[in-house]
């Protein structure tokens, strides 16, 4: 039933659309018309909407022109908009500073009419720098004349009775923004003689610098685009006129004009080399023009079986036709194989050594699977347990025989790489050892020599010094000295 409904509501709606609707009339009621509003406004437009966005026009302007709170923004379109001011001396400001840019790209400002004309939104007021000016030229009518180059002029500022400061004249004028800014002009001064004068435009930030129009930059101005295009389209008829008018290779007079197609001895496209050699197709008009008894059409269809089956097979195209040296083919399938340096099975390795996934991978085992694999080391002492290995720890340990795991049994580790052998180590006793050992060999009598110093006297376990000991022990312990000097001489009594 829905179906239906719908397929009704079509073709009534089809048979509406042929019809020519008549338009709509606007009630004239209160309330319905805003131009009391739109009396205090402004009415405007982007000149390039692509690098200037609405929304942001509505919130800046209100606050460039430090009027926020008394105008209010609308946005009528993705180019045209509207501000509408509460009173008319904040919209006589606005108008009276010129022309308006926002994001360094100029904007069309005038005010709100009920009935705007053609050429509405089209113009800006705009303040030209004329410099480079003849000396002759410098009059009001001359002024006038080279203002009007640009656009209507509105305001010319020149006063003839006073100095001129500066070296350009400013003038006003309305400016047509769908014209390009003339940056110089040429004028004749008769007799064959020129002199060119230079345009200067204040308050205009960006523009195209090929064309010099407002609305679009240089990357896409139609101009420079159409250009590009001709280029292209000149490129390509000068390639095809060249390609067209390559000389082919066979002409009238040859022996294999319509035996071959010139697809068949032109170059590969591929390779760049030529389908069939040129000692090749010497030998093919050799044999069509000899002699040999045969018939003119049996030798072109010789020729004609000959090329096609060799085209059949690329090897017989490479090496008949085209006489390259075959390929090499040989069985030696890592013939010139350098290094290849693979990263795929780092995971597989990784997994191999994971603990978790081999919980049998751990270093006791390891270094008992190194013993037991390796019968030429040393078999560990009687009465060592050594467990019972299953097949795929004994395929861990041959592996693990290596110079850098340790051996059952012993806590010295091997000597890792191919190093020097290791020297034997001091087996010498601490130091108290052999203080003790040397206090063993030495007589009691000597050591109490030795150990009791000069001067002292030992009572029980404690020492103090000698008090009775006078100048006598003094000089005796000096004269007993001076008697052992050699080559001196015995002293004086």
């Amino acid at each position: 039933m829905s179906v239906a409904m719908d397929r009704a509501l079509m073709a009534l709606s089809l048979e509406d659309e042929q019809e020519e609707e008549a338009p709509f009339t606007m009630p004239e009621l209160p309330g319905f018309s805003s131009a009391e509003e739109n009396s205090l406004s402004i009415m405007g437009r982007l000149l390039n909407p692509e690098c200037q966005k609405m929304s942001g026009l509505i919130l800046t302007m209100p606050r460039k022109w430090q009027k926020e709170g008394r105008v209010r923004g609308v946005a009528l379109s993705q180019e045209k908009f509207q501000f509408i001011f509460q009173h008319e001396h904040d919209l006589q400001d606005v108008l009276e500073k010129g022309i308006q840019t926002f994001n360094e790209w100029a904007l069309v400002i005038e005010r709100w009419v009920e009935n705007p004309p053609e050429d509405y939104l089209q113009y800006i007021p705009l303040w030209v720098r004329i410099s480079k000016i003849p000396v002759n030229y410098y009059t009001t009518p001359a002024l006038m004349t080279l203002g009007e180059m640009i656009g209507e002029v509105k305001v010319l500022a020149f006063d003839p009775s006073k100095p001129i400061t500066q070296d350009f004249i400013r003038v006003q004028v309305r400016f047509n923004v769908a014209k390009p800014l003339k940056m110089a002009r040429v004028l004749d001064m008769g007799g064959g003689a020129t002199h060119t004068i230079h345009f200067d435009y204040e308050k205009l930030q960006k523009r195209c610098f090929h064309c010099k129009r407002l609305n679009h930059e240089q990357q896409v101005c139609p101009f420079l685009i159409k250009k590009r295009q001709d280029a292209a389209k000149t490129r390509r008829a000068n390639r095809l006129e060249v390609i067209n008018s390559v000389s082919k290779i066979l002409t009238h007079g040859d022996p294999l004009f319509g035996v071959l197609e010139e697809e068949q001895v032109g170059t590969d496209p591929l390779t760049g080399r030529p389908k069939i050699a040129k000692e090749v197709l010497e030998e093919m008009r050799r044999f069509l023009s000899t002699e040999t008894g045969e018939d003119l059409s049996i030798k072109i269809d010789k020729v004609k079986r000959t090329v096609k089956e060799a085209e059949s097979n690329p090897v017989s195209q490479k090496t008949i036709l085209r006489l390259e040296a075959p390929p090499i083919i040989t069985q030696e399938l890592n013939k010139g194989k350098g290094p290849v340096f693979d990263y795929g099975n780092v995971e597989l390795d990784r997994t191999k050594w994971d603990l978790n996934v081999n919980p049998n991978k751990l270093m006791a085992a390891s270094m008992r699977a190194h013993s037991f694999s390796a019968p030429s080391k040393k078999i560990p002492p009687t009465g060592t347990l050594v467990p019972s290995y299953d097949s795929e720890e004994s395929f861990y340990a041959s592996h693990l025989d290596c110079p850098t795991v340790f051996r059952a049994g012993s806590s010295e580790p091997y000597p890792t790489g191919t190093g020097r052998k290791q020297a034997k180590g001091r087996r010498r006793p601490p130091r108290a050892q052999r203080q003790t050992n040397q206090l063993a060999l030495t007589p009691a009598k000597e050591l109490a020599g030795n150990l009791r110093r000069e001067g002292k006297e030992e009572i029980g376990s404690r020492k103090r010094k000698k008090t009775d000991q006078g100048a006598e022990a003094c000089s005796l312990n000096k004269q007993q000295c001076l008697l052992v000097i050699p080559n001196e001489g015995s002293p004086s009594p």
